[in-house]
């Protein structure tokens, strides 16, 4: 399970509604809105 970094719902890595890559990272999200917000400001939300 992933943690979804906008809204912390836990997030199936295999079922997720939407993913983004950051700084080498794939981000898993729980709805396109979720993804959407993280893109608009990734910095915001991207953990080390």
């Amino acid at each position: 399970m992933a943690n979804d970094p906008v809204c912390g719902m836990d997030v199936d890595e295999n079922s997720a509604s939407a993913t983004s890559e950051y700084e080498g990272r794939t981000y898993y999200f729980c709805a396109l809105s979720c993804q959407r917000e993280f893109e608009s400001n990734p910095e915001k939300y991207a953990t080390g």
